[in-house]
């Protein structure tokens, strides 16, 4: 074999992704929320892009589609294509671009999204940073708001250090208080040693204990406790409860957690009365004292897409137009900036601003095509759950609705990932529908998981005390209903839904009776 340099040509295809193919990827799994702030920094960093205000008369995607039910795949409705936007800004854009150059506009994107839809996620936030928004001052979106200056909610550390500097005169006391403080987890309970605060502050942790037996009277009562039994001893010694025969039910949490009632009169020496009044109280006490503060605003579930029927049968699903971001090319700054400027590199910035405005304008637009082609084939697939409930949920994977719609797999599982439906039956994300099978005992389709799961749960509701089911019995009654599973999978499945064993639904039910 010879040793020489030689030069070669091969002609060979590659895909190269490029910085926006990335990011068209990347805007597919995000929600209309996640959207909408990534929007806002492209907003700030090229500033030939807007936000659409209010209705307007720009162009929109397909914002709905109407499915008929049956075995008929329903007439979806057109998908125009931007057609008003892409003439402006090519009209625009040809005072600035030499003539031939390509535009991202240009580009096969439907050929080039299917394929690529293996590719893992991507980074690539913008492709340039501008420092203005078209000559808008930074202060325009930040106005002066009243309501910032009035009292915030009392925190729990608020309401502890206010009676820490009451009760505890030492300061050297107040400082052990508020290390331990330090050491409140979200539920008023105390981690850590007292030895390791004892060491930190250099003191004695009989002084340290100390001080926390004093806390442990504060109030709301159960605070600074170190276990459940602890955080329940302290609420019933503020009320004067806890009597020995309390203090051995506290001390063995875990037989009544079992329901073992008979090794639990045995202990305490009580009688059957007695004891269910202590249960009583147990009950009624407050496991998590410090969630009393927790004033964190829970946040609401806003649907990617809206599901509704329509008058005479079928489903209409459409975005939600109230949270789906509207970006538009600011056409009137465009034309001032262009016709002013004088040399290369402030033609080639305007330039790259511009190709990446129009391929963020046709990412959206194929971004919502995408999530409602989905969407819409997901009802149609699952139309039987919509009319008559989740008995009725059949198996369905992302290779279902890839070939149905003729997409790529991974594809689908960008879109289905935290989307929200909002549905007649409730608000579901995408990736709900999605079920593993269990195959049937009869030659008859497979039944969903979910839909077994949901089987297994009407099953347990509905015995009586003096006929809990096994496993091995519900594992009976399903194959009888036709559906094949083993005891494990069933006994997968009920712990999954946080039902107990049949042992302990037996005893728990006792309990109640008594």
């Amino acid at each position: 074999m010879a040793l020489s340099q030689r030069l070669d040509l091969r002609q060979t295809q590659s895909l190269v992704m490029t910085p926006q193919l990335q990011q068209a990827i990347k805007l597919l799994q995000l929600s209309n929320l996640e959207l909408t702030a990534f929007i806002d920094r492209e907003i700030e960093q090229n500033p030939l892009l807007e936000r659409e205000e209010g209705d307007g008369n720009a162009p929109t995607p397909a914002e709905a589609a109407d499915y008929s039910g049956g075995e008929d795949r329903g007439e979806r409705s057109a998908e125009p294509e931007p057609t008003a936007l892409r003439d402006t800004a090519e009209a625009a854009a040809s005072d600035i671009l030499p003539s031939g150059a390509d535009s991202p506009l240009d580009t096969d994107f439907e050929n080039v999204w299917a394929d690529n839809g293996a590719a893992d996620q991507v980074g690539g936030e913008s492709l340039a940073d501008w420092g203005g928004r078209g000559g808008r001052s930074d202060f325009e979106d930040d106005g002066f708001n009243l309501e910032q200056t009035m009292s915030r909610d009392e925190t729990l550390r608020d309401h502890l250090e206010g009676q820490i500097n009451v009760d505890l005169i030492d300061p050297v006391d107040r400082m052990i208080g508020a290390a331990l403080i330090d050491l409140l987890d979200e539920s008023g309970y105390l981690t850590g040693t007292l030895a390791a605060v004892a060491e930190q502050l250099d003191c004695a942790v009989e002084r340290v204990s100390a001080v926390l037996d004093r806390l442990q009277r504060l109030d709301p009562p159960g605070i600074f406790a170190r276990s459940l039994a602890e955080c329940l001893a302290l609420q019933l010694r503020e009320r004067n409860r806890l009597d020995p025969a309390m203090q051995a039910l506290l001390d063995h949490l875990d037989l009544l957690a079992q329901r073992n009632l008979p090794g639990l009169l045995r202990i305490c020496g009580v009688d059957a009365e007695d004891l269910s009044d202590m249960i009583g109280e147990i009950k009624a006490l407050d496991p998590k004292p410090a969630l009393a503060f927790d004033h964190a605003i829970a946040q609401t579930l806003v649907p990617d897409i809206v599901m509704r029927p329509q008058q005479g049968g079928g489903w209409i699903i459409e975005l939600n137009m109230d949270t789906l971001p509207r970006v538009l090319i600011n056409q009137r700054y465009l034309a001032r900036v262009s016709g002013g400027m004088r040399n290369k590199v402030d033609r080639d910035y305007l330039n790259e601003k511009l190709h990446s405005a129009n391929w963020l304008v046709k990412s959206l637009h194929q971004r919502a095509n995408t999530i409602l082609r989905v969407a819409t084939e997901i009802v149609q697939q699952q139309d039987a759950f919509f009319a008559k409930g989740v008995q009725y949920l059949r198996p369905l994977i992302l290779r279902d609705i890839a070939e149905a719609i003729g997409m790529h797999e991974s594809t689908i599982s960008r879109v289905t990932t935290n989307k929200f439906m909002a549905t007649p039956r409730g608000v579901f994300e995408l990736k709900y529908f999605f079920t593993s099978s269990i195959a049937s005992a009869d030659g008859q389709p497979a039944h969903s998981a979910e839909a077994v799961r949901h089987r297994i749960k009407n099953l347990i509701e509905g015995e009586s005390p003096a006929s809990v089911l096994s496993d091995d019995q519900l594992v009976d009654i399903l194959r009888k209903d036709g559906i094949d599973i083993a005891r494990r999978t069933v006994a997968k499945y009920r712990e999954a839904l946080r039902i107990p064993s049949s042992v302990q639904r037996r005893r728990d039910k006792t309990m109640r009776r008594k």
